[in-house]
């Protein structure tokens, strides 16, 4: 047996200890199997030079290489943190994540990293997990998905995801279980003193820190002017829909997303560009229209605030083939 490549994806703001938490456990592994084992080469790669995880912590990177398993770690997501501009920053990133599953080669997220899976188009269709703390937000985010806030790890078809932060120690005994046997896993589960039987979330879900049955409000708000992208934005019309005034829907949307409605319609208008843009041939100023902005320029300057490039630039670096 050959050794398996385990690649972990360093990005700017992952966690530190997600990066390095999986190829610890493997080497305690190898060390478990003896020398006669094929073991595990593992690598820390991304396709910048230079990346500063979670608390600026610098960490040494190779470049990006074939694996056949990439392991995606999670990123400090609090609430009020702008998701859309978080994730559009690491374009180069979920394109490296899309590359490396089109070779048909396995891609495993820990905690909220599945939000960069999702962003690469890999969750549609499938059974995945994230952390119960984020597991409402995942499934808005992905409809299409079949979201299984209780399960600690899931499998579908290649891709792996994960519940938070301690459960990359859960996926990795089952990487170690499938590779190097049954009896190894245990082993190494019992040197590392990791709870080698967990299957559930359940035990750890605390209510109180749940989203508040008012944040519903937000979530409908939200919902409005997704299905309303490309209309004008008007605040006075959107406040008569849910019956408020608008300062109550200011204050309301405020509490509970620490956004505007108009930061978060710009957001998702980006969000759908960006999916246009690497995947269709319209012009800018078609895709402008599209979402809700007749004048290029002005389109074209809030697409840069917020991913760092002109919408042009952009295209060309994450273009997906079109038909």
């Amino acid at each position: 047996m050959s050794a398996l490549r385990v690649g972990v994806l360093a990005y700017p703001g992952c966690f530190a200890s997600e990066v390095f938490g999986v190829p610890d456990l493997l080497t305690m592994a190898m060390h478990v199997a003896g020398p006669d084992h094929a073991g595990y080469e593992v690598s820390i790669v991304s396709p910048r030079r230079r990346v500063a995880a979670s608390g600026g912590t610098a960490l040494s990177v190779s470049p990006l290489r074939e694996v056949d398993v990439l392991v995606v770690p999670g990123f400090e997501l609090v609430p009020g943190h702008d998701l859309d501009a978080g994730l559009a920053l690491l374009a180069p990133e979920i394109a490296a994540i899309r590359s490396h599953t089109a070779a048909g080669n396995a891609v495993v997220s820990i905690c909220v990293g599945a939000f960069l899976l999702a962003e690469a188009g890999l969750l549609d269709g499938r059974r995945v997990t994230t952390s119960w703390l984020f597991a409402d937000e995942l499934a808005r985010r992905c409809p299409d998905a079949d979201v299984r806030s209780r399960h600690m790890v899931v499998t579908d078809e290649g891709v792996t995801t994960t519940a938070a932060f301690s459960a990359m120690y859960d996926f990795a005994l089952e990487l170690i279980r499938r590779h190097s046997g049954a009896a190894v896993a245990r082993t190494t589960a019992r040197v590392a003193l990791v709870d080698d039987a967990r299957s559930s979330q359940s035990p750890y879900v605390d209510a109180r820190l749940l989203p508040r049955p008012g944040d519903e409000f937000s979530h409908r708000v939200m919902r409005r002017l997704d299905q309303t992208l490309a209309d004008r934005y008007d605040l006075t019309a959107l406040s008569q829909t849910f019956n408020v005034s608008t300062r109550t829907l200011l204050r309301r949307f405020g509490d509970e997303t620490g956004r505007t409605p108009l930061e978060y319609l710009q957001s998702s208008r980006v969000r759908r560009a960006r999916h246009l843009l690497e995947t269709t041939d319209r012009t800018v100023a078609g895709i402008s229209t599209a979402v809700g902005y007749q004048d290029s320029a002005t389109f074209a300057a809030l697409f840069a605030k917020h991913t760092g490039q002109r919408p042009r630039d952009y295209r060309a670096s994450f273009r997906r083939g079109v038909g």
